[in-house]
């Protein structure tokens, strides 16, 4: 498998997720936006998350600054390794997997880098609270930004609620409580990670694979004379 071919692949997840999430932070307010083709289980429902993949929070600012470093480091590594992996012609399932990881990271690490300096409106953390505070209207472009470098907030905004229900009653210490899945809300970098994991996972004794070149075979040529006359001893 080519680089380029790997380069584009990363391109087109990096230009879609970007392209979302300009497009409904600066369109629409936090939360629900739309219902997708009248479907009540696949919606656009705008939030903004400090921490981790799945709106999941890592502690304070210190935290974010933390999280946000590591990502920053696992995007390095993880152009130096792919670079390796289509060198050494890995399988072309694993070097794609690898692909829809680091366009993953990347896509939220755009995030955390620079949208707290090129937006005039995000979730922010305010230290007297010890907690991160929401914000009301539509955020745009602007050079005074509601953060700092490696401080903005990840924008979120795909929603599957499949099926909202409540657990039975007679289960233990849940019963009755309401459930939904599926709950989290994500953006195409997050989906990106989680299906490369998977497929990682599910194919991993065919990707771990690794293709060896076949050595060409060399031959002896010599200046024996070959006749019915010769003996071979």
């Amino acid at each position: 498998m080519k680089l380029r071919t790997v380069v584009f692949l990363i391109a087109v997840i990096i230009i879609i997720d970007q392209a979302l999430k300009i497009w409904i932070k600066t369109s629409h307010p936090t939360g629900e936006v739309v219902r997708v083709l009248g479907f009540d289980w696949f919606r656009l429902h705008f939030i903004e998350n400090p921490g981790m993949a799945w709106g999941w929070k890592f502690g304070n600012e210190t935290g974010k600054m933390i999280l946000t470093l590591f990502r920053l480091a696992a995007v390095i590594f993880g152009t130096w390794y792919l670079g390796r992996i289509v060198k050494q012609q890995y399988s072309r399932g694993f070097i794609i997997c690898a692909g829809l990881i680091y366009a993953g990271a990347l896509g939220n690490l755009i995030d955390s880098m620079f949208y707290g300096m090129i937006f005039d409106k995000g979730l922010h953390y305010d230290a007297a609270i010890n907690d991160y505070i929401p914000y009301a209207g539509i955020a745009q472009f602007s050079a005074n930004g509601y953060s700092s470098f490696l401080h903005g907030s990840v924008v979120d905004m795909l929603y599957f609620p499949m099926i909202k229900s409540s657990f039975p009653s007679w289960l233990p210490f849940i019963g009755g409580d309401e459930f939904e899945f599926f709950s989290p809300i994500f953006n195409v970098a997050d989906a990106s990670i989680s299906i490369g994991v998977i497929t990682l996972l599910l194919f991993q004794k065919r990707f771990f694979k690794k293709h060896h070149p076949v050595a060409p075979v060399s031959t002896v040529e010599t200046n024996t004379e070959i006749s019915d006359k010769v003996q071979v001893l």
